[in-house]
């Protein structure tokens, strides 16, 4: 088996080998990868912090040693808490911009580097936090207005789930990549009452499939992506929209992933 990690900012990861087909989710900086399988332009990924599979551009392909992956693996995860932030080397040429919730290997005295790699980082980092619901709600208002993408995974653009996963990540906590995925994780509640602030709210369709999450707030809120981050009042029924007077999602249940 081969193994990578990832060298760029963000690359698109696609439900099919095709620069046509859709974008299913994104792989940030510094995030390692298995190759499941390989084609002349692309090569099919699982990537290690959720198991996600998806086709990326063998140019955006980098490989790196076994022994390196699994290094750097058991490594604790240090995370950039900038919205957007530089990443240096000595070669101004190779200069990378990285967002929030990359990752940032090996990262000592303000430099992280790996197979080869040395850049130089002076914003902020999450490292190996301890799970505080603290950390998730400063992290869900962080990214307050952030524009809706189908696939994404930054605060340059984000889907529901994907927004769901990298705030958690800021607490030390990595979620499945999907919301259905996601609704498996923790503990269900039996009414929205029982919530407390930084639990998850699913909602589904009319066909009985959940295709929406978002992280529950105090006094009846909720901050979620739908259209860009944005905070909407919710109840028993599901999310009440003031833009449309009317729900929005329809509430189908609420699971608490910390105590």
């Amino acid at each position: 088996m081969k193994y990578g990690i990832c060298t760029l900012s963000i690359v698109p990861g696609r439900l099919e080998p095709s620069d046509s087909s859709e974008m299913v989710t994104q792989v940030l900086f510094g995030e390692l990868y298995r190759v499941i399988e390989e084609r002349k332009k692309w090569v099919k990924i699982r990537t290690t912090h959720d198991g996600y599979e998806s086709w990326i551009d063998r140019k955006q392909h980098f490989q790196i040693a076994r022994d390196e992956f699994f290094e750097l693996e058991k490594q604790p995860k240090v995370c950039s808490t900038e919205w957007l932030e530089m990443l240096n080397a000595e070669d101004p040429d190779s200069r990378m911009p990285i967002t929030f919730g990359s990752l940032l290997p090996n990262f000592k005295q303000n430099v992280c580097q790996f197979a080869g790699l040395r850049y130089k980082y002076d914003g902020s980092v999450c490292h190996n936090p301890k799970p505080e619901r603290k950390a998730i709600l400063d992290a869900a208002a962080l990214m307050i207005n952030a524009p809706y993408l189908w696939g994404g995974r930054s605060p340059l653009g984000l889907d529901c789930s994907g927004y769901v996963q990298l705030v958690y990540r800021m607490a030390g906590i990595e979620l499945p990549r999907d919301a259905a995925q996601q609704a498996e994780k923790g503990r269900r509640l039996s009414f929205i009452e029982e919530a407390t602030p930084g639990d998850l709210a699913f909602f589904d369709n009319d066909q009985g499939n959940i295709i929406h999450v978002g992280i529950l707030l105090a006094s009846n809120h909720i901050i979620h992506a739908s259209g860009k981050v944005r905070i909407d009042r919710i109840d028993h029924q599901g999310i009440h929209n003031n833009e449309i007077k009317g729900y929005s999602h329809q509430l189908r249940l609420i699971t608490k992933i910390l105590p």
